[in-house]
């Protein structure tokens, strides 16, 4: 049942926010082994919280938007005395006295925690995996990976181990995990829900969002979680829109372009194929949609060397106090951002302004654009795909080529579930809005659900 609706029936004393805890505890105990979509479950907590939020139910008090509804974090926003690991050995006895910004509005319009949602070491993969457990498994098959670094927090959303997840999206880390699991995710605009808290390793790119079942859940938890906060110099000013009230307005008439591959992604035929049926959907509801391509060119020469320096930056000093317990690859890519010169960076980020000025222009002529959010389906645990639609790819971003130029631009950004391969595995499609215009996306985005809706597509895991 979505969010929305069981926050209604908790508020009518036809639900027991006890009792749904309670359920949902049962369920993580019977599947997170399989699954490993928790880190760590906060089961005595959370059943504080529901006590203490059932307790307010019947005393007849003001009640706020998400009172004693549960959510699972990403276990790279800290939480007041719950454990926050990173997905690494460094931190797996650490515990936090403050929470993140998300949390603490989270809480504070209600929502119960009952725990931390499974991340690659320090966000470093858009596959999950640590040495803190098993890889975060699929739930619609669990052989495939959940993608990641959100992967945890879209594999339990997916399985029903929560109705509500925090993600964070670097280059593709809520939209990619959200695609491969069947459900919705939605990266805001750049800044629009403060990041104090997080590990904060991908600052110009890295945006905190929701992954749900429905939009209209995603727009409940960015109507209480976005807004400018000191404390994050990058968040915000402005006065967020009331999403909620955004998903029930007319949509008019939109200018939509379709890209299969965003002229440089090797893309499986498909993801191609859905792309294509997401814009029939739109041309059927009388918008106006054209196969269009935005002459952008590939950011990985410039959005790489960034992030391998950012992270550098973040968490280089590791190397020289406990390289030992950290992952082979997060050793690597730490000393190959050491070793990005400042010229470089320099460059890199000229090179992201040109990019960010291609994007803008092409959105002048279009409301929205529509692309696939991964290449392939869910593959196989530790088996990246080397080959694509016939075409040798990158190991690291050949999976997921087409996620992180919305990052480079800041721009909202949601996926889509859209039906399934012929083995059963969940395709999505991105919605790409202009830079600020969250509003947009999401009423496009219910749009789409409400001609094909997902919320009843369960995987069989039990």
């Amino acid at each position: 049942m979505p969010a929305f609706q069981l926050a209604a029936l908790i508020r009518q004393r036809l639900l027991s926010p006890v009792e749904l805890v309670e359920l949902l505890l049962r369920r993580i105990e019977a599947l997170n082994p399989r699954l490993n979509a928790y880190l760590t479950v906060d089961g005595e907590g959370a059943l504080a919280s529901a006590r203490e939020a059932e307790a307010m139910v019947m005393r007849g008090d003001d009640l706020p938007p998400l009172h004693g509804v549960p959510v699972s974090i990403k276990d790279t926003l800290r939480t007041r005395g719950l454990r926050t690991t990173a997905g690494s050995l460094v931190y797996r006895d650490y515990v936090p006295d403050e929470d993140a910004v998300v949390v603490e509005r989270l809480r504070r319009a209600g929502a119960i925690v009952l725990g931390k949602t499974n991340t690659p070491e320090l966000e470093q993969s858009s596959t999950t995996e640590n040495r803190l457990g098993d890889d975060c498994r699929n739930p619609w098959n669990t052989e495939r990976t959940s993608g990641g670094s959100s992967g945890g927090a879209a594999s339990a959303v997916a399985a029903g181990l929560g109705p509500l997840a925090v993600g964070i999206d670097g280059g593709g880390s809520i939209r990619v995990p959200a695609a491969f699991c069947g459900v919705f995710g939605f990266k805001p605009t750049k800044g629009r829900i403060p990041s104090h808290g997080g590990f904060g390793s991908m600052p110009l790119f890295a945006q905190i969002g929701p992954i749900t079942r429905s939009v209209r859940d995603a727009a409940l938890m960015l109507s209480v979680t976005a807004g400018h906060d000191p404390r994050d110099p990058l968040s915000l000013r402005e006065t967020p829109a009331d999403y909620l009230r955004a998903l029930d307005g007319p949509l008019g008439s939109l200018r939509v372009a379709v890209s299969a591959d965003l002229g440089y992604g090797n893309v499986d035929p498909r993801l191609r194929q859905a792309v294509e049926d997401v814009g029939r959907v739109f041309a059927s509801l009388g918008h106006t949609v054209e196969q269009d391509t935005p002459e952008i060119g590939s950011p990985f020469d410039f959005f790489g060397p960034i992030v391998l320096a950012d992270e550098f930056a973040a968490n280089g000093a590791l190397l020289e106090s406990q390289a030992d317990l950290l992952l082979p690859y997060v050793r690597s890519s730490l000393e190959h951002g050491q070793r990005v010169p400042g010229y470089q960076y320099s460059l890199c980020l000229r090179a992201m302004e040109r990019f960010r000025l291609r994007m803008a222009v092409f959105f002048d002529r279009y409301d929205l654009l529509l692309v696939p959010t991964t290449a392939v389906p869910a593959f196989t645990v530790g088996q990246r795909p080397i080959v694509v639609d016939g075409q040798k790819v990158d190991k690291l971003w050949g999976a997921f080529p087409i996620t992180a130029p919305f990052n480079v631009t800041g721009q909202p950004a949601a996926t889509v579930p859209c039906g399934f391969s012929e083995d059963g595995l969940p395709l999505g499609v991105q919605i790409v809005g202009r830079y600020g215009e969250e509003a947009l996306v999401l009423r496009a985005a219910a749009a789409f659900e409400d001609v094909r809706p997902w919320a009843e597509w369960r995987p069989a895991i039990s």
